[in-house]
């Protein structure tokens, strides 16, 4: 289980890597800023998640992940100067694959240290979500986990999945599997059709 695990949260960290080398693509920024840009939308959010659980930080006990941002980024460099175009969907489309990887892999991480449901969905949605706000704030972008439509909220409704899930006694992979799409399915969707949650309405 450890193994797949592993090999999940390359996933999620080199998805994160590909919306990260987008957004610098879609700045103009140069090979050093797509590089840094790309790393702390993959690792910003686990990095957080770790130093609050009083954890060794991921990245720096397994270089793999960083190995697995530099493949993702040069391919999506690549790419990019084939294509000429910015995909706007395709780095929403890959945030939303990064954010539901991330949730549960960092709910599962909390959970194995004994926090609790409730903190380990906190600490799952800070997982998905940290990333991808520091890559808006350093861009200068609205941060997508502040705009209407449906974010963060896709993940707690994903993390509620997954630990309703498990205290039925479904087995750990069905489980995260339930959990995953159920934040993607959630994120797409709002996408699609600007899912929001009720706002203040300022007076008139």
């Amino acid at each position: 289980m450890s193994h797949w695990l592993h090999w999940i949260d390359l996933l999620g960290v080199a998805v994160f890597a590909i919306s990260g080398t987008l957004m610098a693509y879609r700045k103009h920024m140069d090979g050093f800023g797509v590089i840094v840009l790309a790393s702390v939308t993959a690792i910003g959010g686990g990095t957080l998640r770790d130093m609050i659980l009083d954890l060794p930080v991921f990245w720096v006990q397994q270089p793999d992940f960083l190995y697995a941002i530099l493949v993702a980024a040069i391919i999506t460099i690549l790419w990019l100067r084939i294509t000429h175009k910015f995909p706007y969907q395709t780095l929403l489309i890959a945030d939303a694959i990064g954010i539901a990887f991330f949730n549960i892999m960092g709910l599962q991480k909390a959970l194995d240290q004994d926090t609790g449901p409730f903190i380990a969905i906190v600490m799952g949605t800070m997982t998905g979500v940290f990333g991808g706000l520091i890559r808006d704030v350093i861009c200068r972008e609205i941060p997508l986990v502040l705009k209407g439509e449906l974010y963060a909220t896709t993940c707690i409704v994903g993390g509620l999945l997954y630990v309703s899930a498990m205290s039925l006694g479904v087995p750990d992979l069905p489980s995260m599997v339930l959990g995953m799409a159920g934040t993607l399915l959630l994120r797409l969707g709002a996408i699609r059709w600007h899912w929001q949650l009720p706002v203040f309405q300022g007076s008139h």
